[in-house]
């Protein structure tokens, strides 16, 4: 599987959308670390994306699972580490806390998917969404991920509800410092069903950020970067004072 990794220190895997690959979430978070030491980060290629081939072995959402699983763990050499999903990124970040949360110092879900039957999900409208450069930009990324992937092997796992979803609920309570970030005009994951897994993560920051669909962070940019440098700044402080 296919990873690009920047740094050394603590293990922090980033983890695409369904289809995306590892460029976008590089470019939208290596500016964080710029001024930031003792972080190794490492952006993903989930099978069948990027330079990642299909594995026609993988035919369900836990057969990808599974995948991502071991790549993190050959990475993180059995060293604690930290995930940061996107969209169905979150999906197999919560799945990997789900089977051992205790190996897994932070955790950030952008734009999460929660619901994955996408006929019972809570949605906004975009009525008032904006047209702007930024967003046009996050577009590109995904449109070029998209003629990358082999759209035929993840839409065979995607099109039904029953191999989409794990086999397992992800639902696990988690301790350590969460960042949850939705859009408000987010059309396709919403933010309202995020919401309510909030209760799993007593340590966590939730932000709804206007002018954002699911492809944050477009307008949003700054103040998303801020929030993750919180959070790096919580996890930075747990790790230093595990009592606190």
């Amino acid at each position: 599987m296919y990873y690009e990794s920047f740094g050394a220190g603590r293990p922090i895997f980033f983890l695409p959308s369904w289809g995306g690959d590892a460029g976008e979430g590089r470019d939208v978070h290596e500016p964080v670390f710029a001024d930031r030491a003792g972080w190794r980060r490492i952006y993903v290629d989930p099978p069948g994306t990027g330079k990642s081939p299909a594995v026609p072995s993988i035919t369900d959402q836990d057969g990808m699972l599974d995948a991502i699983t071991a790549l993190v763990d050959d990475l993180s050499g059995g060293e604690p580490f930290v995930l940061a999903g996107t969209s169905a990124g979150g999906l197999h970040a919560r799945g990997i806390v789900r089977r051992d949360p205790t190996r897994v110092l932070g955790l950030l879900l952008r734009a999460p998917g929660i619901v994955v039957d996408r006929t019972r999900r809570t949605l906004p409208t975009d009525e008032h969404l904006v047209a702007s450069p930024d967003r046009q930009r996050q577009h590109q990324y995904y449109d070029a991920a998209e003629a990358a992937a082999d759209l035929a092997f993840l839409g065979h796992i995607q099109r039904d509800v029953t191999t989409y979803a794990l086999r397992e609920d992800p639902a696990a309570r988690f301790e350590r410092p969460t960042l949850i970030v939705t859009g408000r005009q987010d059309t396709t994951a919403g933010y309202a069903d995020a919401w309510a897994i909030l209760e799993d993560y007593p340590r966590a920051t939730f932000a709804v950020l206007d002018q954002e669909d699911h492809l944050l962070p477009g307008p949003g940019l700054a103040a998303y970067r801020a929030l993750v440098s919180d959070w790096l700044d919580r996890i930075e402080h747990r790790v230093e004072h595990p009592d606190a």
